[in-house]
């Protein structure tokens, strides 16, 4: 177990057996010391104030608006959402109220930075509103982690293609130097990106309703623009800021577990690995290595060699390229919600699981969360244990969490569960399997605009009631339970 070198545990273990990572018994001990507990939430999913005090437009302002909200499930928008833009020291006394040590919230690019262009100026209340969120935090002994962008690219950048335009590559560097220099002396805990997997397929993200109409060399494009942006966001750190601030960074990259359909089939195992390395590895693997997986590099080579393409759709970093990206991570964040069964294809079943020659199915005797993902707790340390053998890094879990129907309420009794279960898988991929794993993030602290499912979901600890112009929160049975962990530090033996 290299991992636990790291780690003084104090462990009360019931069944200590490991065979597929999905031992029904329930591990009691403790996380390591130093392990550190926290939520998280997202700019346009709680701040409102969209056009606030010289805000840019995003484009999720724009793709929430546009049709009359016919993008979005409920029709409805994060124009005022949870009301963080007047209401942030509510979110920092919930967090304070349930013990947390650390919260993970995303900046939104557009309040900084209108545009998205330095050359068209910085927003100073943009900048204001960010350092009074920190002060708050820090002086509530809760630690700032935060996330460069979750989503909400100003509309001047998507104009302009967005993440499909090389030019992007140096805006987000301009972006990350003013925020490094804002707010770095007491941020410490930085991500460059969150799930760049999803945004580089979604419609969204190209403001379109179907980005694949051409062949669809669209998602790796992006995707080659959003890994040398984070490497020049990492680079600038590493060279103008880490010398006097000390801070780390990292990417949160998200990936379900896929669990071969049968074990003992050679190539089920093959679909297996195959399809994390197109999921979590297709980012992964250059920041640390310099190149797209080699599964990816054959597969989507030998496909666009077919196609009749004179290059691949995947592309390559040339050699200088390749020195920038490698090594560009001080750890690996995981957003893991769900798990789902793998099986070998022939590769004509829709883009992405089609270039890796995969499908996927749900198991219908899995328990269903109130969204429809499938609840299956072992997934998690199975991907986590993934993660840590392949790439020997620090991992932080950067979201885990439960989604409901808008009805949800106080006593969320499946949350709790959900919680309880999850986390104590995370316990076993560090005591059963050695896994580096340094924290814990709960999506989400409250309810809030969940995207294209608008306010028909909910996936926080603390209930918002929305049709309140207050927005008033309360803690949930599921803050509660969460609240208890995080002061056990774990799964202490019942008494």
């Amino acid at each position: 177990m290299a991992g636990l070198r790291f780690f003084a545990l104090i462990l009360l273990i019931v069944g200590v057996s490991y065979t597929a990572g999905q031992e029904d018994d329930f591990l009691y001990g403790q996380f390591p010391d130093g392990f550190l507990w926290g939520l998280a939430t997202s700019s346009y999913q709680i701040e409102g104030g969209w056009d606030a005090d010289g805000k840019g437009e995003s484009g999720w302002d724009f793709w929430s608006h546009e049709n009359n909200g016919s993008n979005i499930a409920d029709g409805k928008n994060g124009d005022i959402a949870c009301d963080s833009y007047n209401n942030y020291m509510a979110d920092v006394y919930l967090l304070k109220n349930m013990g947390a040590d650390f919260y993970r919230f995303s900046l939104s690019w557009a309040r900084i930075i209108p545009t998205g262009k330095l050359s068209d100026g910085i927003n100073p209340a943009g900048i204001q509103y960010y350092n009074y969120l920190i002060d708050g935090l820090i002086a509530n002994e809760i630690t700032p982690f935060i996330t460069l962008y979750h989503w909400d690219l100003p509309m001047g950048l998507l104009n302009e293609g967005g993440w499909l335009n090389e030019t992007i590559v140096e805006h987000f560097a301009d972006f990350s130097r003013v925020v490094f220099d804002a707010f770095g002396d007491r941020v410490k805990f930085w991500l460059t990106f969150n799930e760049p997997h999803v945004f580089c397929l979604a419609d969204w993200n190209y403001g379109i309703h179907d980005p694949f109409l051409e062949p669809p060399e669209k998602p790796y494009i992006c995707a080659h623009n959003v890994i040398k942006s984070h490497a020049r966001a990492f680079r600038i750190y590493d060279e103008e800021f880490r010398p006097s601030q000390n801070g780390q960074m990292g990417i949160t990259l998200n990936c379900d577990w896929s669990e071969p359909k049968n074990q003992s089939d050679p190539e089920h195992m093959l679909a297996m690995d195959r399809s994390v390395n197109f999921r979590y590895g297709w980012w992964a693997n250059p920041l640390l290595r310099g190149e797209y997986p080699a599964i990816m590099r054959e597969l989507v080579d030998a496909k666009s060699e077919a196609e009749g393409r004179n290059s691949s759709r995947l592309p390559t970093f040339d050699s200088t390229w390749t020195e920038i990206i490698t090594g560009t991570l001080d750890f690996l964040g995981l957003n893991h919600y769900s798990t789902h069964y793998v099986l070998p294809s022939d590769g004509l079943n829709g883009w992405m699981d089609g270039d890796a020659n995969i499908r996927s199915e749900r198991d219908p005797a899995w328990n269903s969360s109130g969204i429809g993902w499938s609840v299956v707790p072992w997934g998690l340390r199975n991907i986590t244990t993934w993660v840590a053998r392949e790439y020997q890094m620090p991992i932080y879990i950067t979201e885990n969490g439960y989604g409901a129907q808008e009805s949800d309420m106080i006593n969320d009794e499946e949350r709790v569960n959900y919680y309880r279960a999850y986390i104590n898988e995370v316990l076993k991929s560090i005591v059963y399997d050695g896994a580096d794993v340094r924290a814990y993030t709960a999506w989400s602290l409250m309810d809030n605009y969940e995207w294209t499912l608008g306010y028909t979901a909910r996936f926080g600890v603390h209930y918002v009631d929305f049709n309140h112009p207050a927005r008033p929160r309360a803690p949930k049975q599921s803050a509660i339970e969460l609240s208890q962990i995080f002061a056990d530090n774990g799964f202490p033996l019942p008494k």
